[in-house]
């Protein structure tokens, strides 16, 4: 994380920084002092104390984070600010959608899984003026923030800034990085339930995965990759009612894995959709072969029953 523990100095630092008299001690300062907080940026503006430690690497500089945070002003109980109320809280970039300084400053030093307390002082916060009528002017703030996840579009944020015939060039192990960050921004949005975004991250994936091996062992790994994207693509259609799509990619996962349960699943369920029952009963008894156990298979074909 950097920086050292604080100190009387750093503490009265802070304080001066927050425009506080030396010696009236507020309760962030006590709050500070107490908890030998530390300071990330040398010069009292940015304090953190790890509340629970996290795992993995930190934060890198490019990411989109989940977070759960809560903003307190000095003497109120209340946050002024917080997103707790979100199951999922949505994604947000670094140098983006985060706008405070002192907290891009403090989550680049979290870990997955991390809940940590910060202190801002205004040049880290809200600055001279404050935010009427929330925060008042030269406002000392506290967060407390939880990292759930963080994704690192970096290299696909490279990428996608590139020329088709640029992209053409690109190292096939960093397309397959870039398709599977894409991915896992789709499944983010895909549980928060926000399908038409979902299927657009797919397809975006989908899209890059579409270029020509130079070997077998190439054409497997996109193979590997691409059969992925074209499940979430069929279950993505099928939650957005959208049945002959969802078909439509289920038979190309098909192409890849004739024996894919999934697969044939999501056909099976798109055919009972569009009332071709047929049809359905075909996909998913060739399902049932492959897993006679599962749950989900055999509940289709009571259904279609």
């Amino acid at each position: 994380e950097g920086g050292s523990a604080v100190g009387p100095g750093a503490t009265e630092a802070g304080a001066a920084a927050a425009g506080l008299a030396p010696g009236a001690a507020s309760p962030f300062q006590r709050l500070v002092q107490a908890r030998h907080m530390r300071d990330l940026r040398g010069d009292g503006g940015v304090l953190k104390e790890v509340l629970r430690p996290g795992a993995g690497e930190a934060v890198p500089p490019d990411a989109s984070v989940a977070v759960k945070y809560s903003g307190y002003l000095e003497y109120a109980d209340e946050p002024f600010c917080t997103n707790c109320y979100r199951k999922i809280p949505r994604l947000m970039k670094l140098g983006k959608d985060i706008t405070l300084w002192g907290l891009e400053v403090g989550l680049l030093t979290m870990r997955k899984g991390e809940l940590a307390r910060f202190v801002f002082v205004p040049n880290y916060a809200y600055g001279k003026l404050g935010c009427p009528p929330l925060i008042p002017p030269n406002a000392t703030v506290l967060f407390e923030v939880e990292l759930l996840d963080f994704l690192d579009s970096a290299e696909s944020d490279r990428f996608f800034a590139l020329t088709a015939e640029q992209q053409g060039l690109f190292p096939l192990q960093k397309v397959l990085k870039v398709a599977d960050t894409e991915r896992e921004f789709g499944n983010y949005l895909f549980h928060q339930q926000r399908f038409p975004d979902a299927k657009d991250r797919y397809k975006r994936a989908y899209s890059i995965l579409r270029r020509s091996p130079s070997s077998e062992a190439e054409q497997c790994q996109i193979d590997a990759s691409k059969l992925l994207v074209l499940l979430n693509l069929s279950l993505t259609y099928l939650k957005l009612e959208r049945p002959a799509q969802a078909l439509s990619y289920g038979e190309k996962a098909l192409e890849i894995d004739q024996r894919n349960a999934k697969a044939l699943f999501r056909c099976g369920q798109a055919c009972l959709c569009m009332t071709e029952y047929e049809k359905a009963r075909d996909f998913l008894v060739r399902a049932q072969h492959i897993q006679p156990f599962n749950h989900d298979i055999n509940n289709e074909l009571k259904k279609l029953a």
